[in-house]
């Protein structure tokens, strides 16, 4: 079996669990979701021009040592949001979110994620 660092022409690997969920009433509120990989739907509340919103992720599957890989995938502005996993812990990380606009956005936009297993020597 190839690792995760090696690859064919047409295939990728990685996890092979993922899954979805919804923030529920602000782009500050925490979610669950206990898979490797997946997207998470922001709530679509405004965020300024230039400011940062931070909510934790809940996950059985993190370690401490993970690093936890996150983008804007879809909906909403095109290049107008930087994703970024911090606070990684046992079973929890935290995502930030920055408008790199120069107005306010009000975009219920989809953000995708990976957790590449980690160790510490």
């Amino acid at each position: 079996m190839a690792s995760i660092f090696e690859a064919t022409a047409g295939k990728l690997i990685g996890p092979t669990t993922g899954g979805t969920v919804t923030q529920a009433t602000s782009k500050a509120t925490g979610v669950t979701l206990n898979t490797a990989s997946g997207q998470i739907t922001l709530h679509d509340a405004a965020l300024a021009a230039g400011v940062e919103v931070t909510f934790e992720v809940t996950n059985s599957e993190i370690g401490a040592t993970d690093v936890v890989v996150v983008n804007h995938s879809s909906a909403g502005t095109a290049g107008a949001y930087l994703a970024q996993a911090t606070n990684i812990a046992a079973g929890t990380f935290k995502i930030t979110v920055a408008n790199l606009s120069s107005g306010s956005l009000a975009e219920a936009i989809v953000l995708s994620f990976v957790a590449l297993k980690g160790a510490s020597s």
